[in-house]
Order: structure tokens, then C-alpha cells, then sequence
């Protein structure tokens, strides 16, 4: 590619946000349609501006793109599908903790030609998190995020690095699960945290979602908590957001309110 991209799709939620947050005006032609849903995403109300996609190869074909951003969880058929059609696809792997939100906030800023935006974003995320982040002490309150049916997050993870930079231990960690992994509720509720963090509800019925509000879940902890799942599932600046929310739960907990 001589310069950088004109016409840039992204068919993948996560780097949907990276490239709305990077990309010049009008370089960004289309996002994929889960940018805009408010449950998933942490910038819908921007990508309203943004044409959607549904992340097809042909209808991703007639938007005459000369890159295609696209995630590793992306349909392989679709990636090798465009690449033959002679467009060039970067594909970006999922954030398994901060060093790769600044990591992948610096290669969508290479990809994009837009390094100084790239390395302005990444220098007020790193400022902004080192204002907020406290590690765990030894009598720090103890905090299990449980998700439908029943996997709960360890160090190893996204989610888990934002308890910890809330000042929070993590039950999955004691545990044995620093990855993360399925936790029986049973095993959770004799854990006895004193935090049980949760993922909102989505409307309609889900039997997965159904152990998440157990009343004995509910009374597990000595305080519980329901992250909003757009905030969370994607490296970007926005996990800022949950480790406030996090650290303040902490506060009150050691303050006992």
C-alpha cells in the first residue's frame, strides 16, 4: 500500500472502536452493525455516524475498501474470501490485558498512517490509568466476576487486570483459574467473597444468564455489582471507566459502607 488507506471497513467490533478513535475523517467508511447495538458497544452513539455492515464479503466487496479491518474471531471464509479478491485485511487478536490496549491502539495507529494520534491516545490512557490503579493489598476485599453460565475471569485476562488496577483480589486467582474458567456455583458461594460482579441481562431468556441470578448468588458477597459488558469486552481506553467503578467499590467496602 503506497500510502495510507482511503477506504478503510472494519467487520469487527473491536476494531470498529479502535479505528473510530484513530482514523481521519472520512477514511473510515463502514462498521460493523454491532457498533452501533448500545449493548455492545462502548461507542454506539459515534457509530451511528458510520455506515453499517453486516461483515460479508460481498456486500464488504461493493463498499470498494483498500484495507478491511477485522478481528481474530472473524469467519476465516470471510477473511480469505476478500484477500483473494486482492484487498488487503489487517486482522487484530483479542486484548488479553492493558499492554495490549496500548499495543493495539499503536498498530491501528501504523495501519492507519496515524501514529501521532496513535501515541497521543496511548499517552492518556497510560496517565489516566496510572491515576487511578492501586495494587492489591494483603487485606484487599476479594471480588469474583461471574458471568453467565458460570465462567469467571482471572488475572490473565482483561477483565481480571481491571480488578486488579481497582486495588481488588480475585477469587478465580485463589482458585487456580489465572486465565480465567467455569466456576459451579456452589464452589463460588463457599468461596464467600466479599464482591460478586456480574454482566447485565440481556432481554429474553437465557439459561446461561439464569445462574448468574440465583438468590444464593446474590447472597454470596457482601456486595454485588453489574458490569456493563460494552465497557469491558474490548481493549480500549473505556476500561478506564470500569476500574473507577471498581476502585470505588473497593472504598466502600474497606470503609465499610
Amino acid at each position: 500500500m503506497a500510502g495510507p488507506p482511503e477506504r478503510v471497513v472494519s467487520i469487527n467490533l473491536c476494531t470498529d472502536q479502535l479505528a473510530m478513535l484513530l482514523a481521519a475523517p472520512g477514511q473510515l467508511i463502514s462498521v460493523s452493525h454491532l457498533a452501533q447495538d448500545p449493548r455492545s458497544s462502548a461507542m454506539a452513539a459515534e457509530a451511528a455516524g458510520w455506515q453499517a455492515n453486516r461483515g460479508k464479503a460481498e456486500d464488504v466487496y461493493l463498499l470498494a475498501p483498500d484495507l478491511v479491518l477485522a478481528g481474530s474471531h472473524t469467519t476465516p471464509a470471510t477473511v480469505q474470501m476478500l484477500r483473494r479478491l486482492g484487498i488487503a485485511v489487517e486482522v487484530f487478536s483479542h486484548a488479553a490485558g492493558f499492554a495490549d490496549v496500548t499495543a493495539q491502539l499503536l498498530r491501528m495507529g501504523a495501519v492507519l498512517g496515524r501514529e501521532a494520534a496513535a501515541a497521543e491516545a496511548v499517552a492518556r490512557f497510560e496517565a489516566d490509568l496510572a491515576a487511578i490503579a492501586t495494587d492489591p493489598a494483603a487485606d484487599a476485599p476479594r471480588a469474583a466476576l461471574y458471568q453467565a453460565g458460570g465462567w469467571s475471569s482471572g488475572r490473565a485476562s482483561l477483565p481480571g487486570e481491571v480488578l486488579a488496577a481497582a486495588g481488588l483480589a480475585n477469587v478465580a486467582d485463589e482458585l487456580g483459574l489465572s486465565a480465567g474458567g467455569f466456576v459451579p456455583l456452589e464452589v463460588l458461594i463457599l468461596a464467600a467473597p466479599d464482591l460478586v460482579v456480574s454482566g447485565r441481562p440481556w432481554a429474553g431468556a437465557s439459561r446461561a444468564e439464569e445462574r448468574a441470578a440465583h438468590p444464593a448468588l446474590r447472597d454470596a458477597g457482601r456486595a454485588s455489582a453489574a458490569l456493563t459488558d460494552r465497557d469491558w469486552v474490548c481493549g480500549l481506553p473505556h476500561l478506564l471507566g470500569p476500574v473507577a467503578a471498581m476502585a470505588e467499590l473497593r472504598r466502600k467496602l474497606q470503609a465499610g459502607e
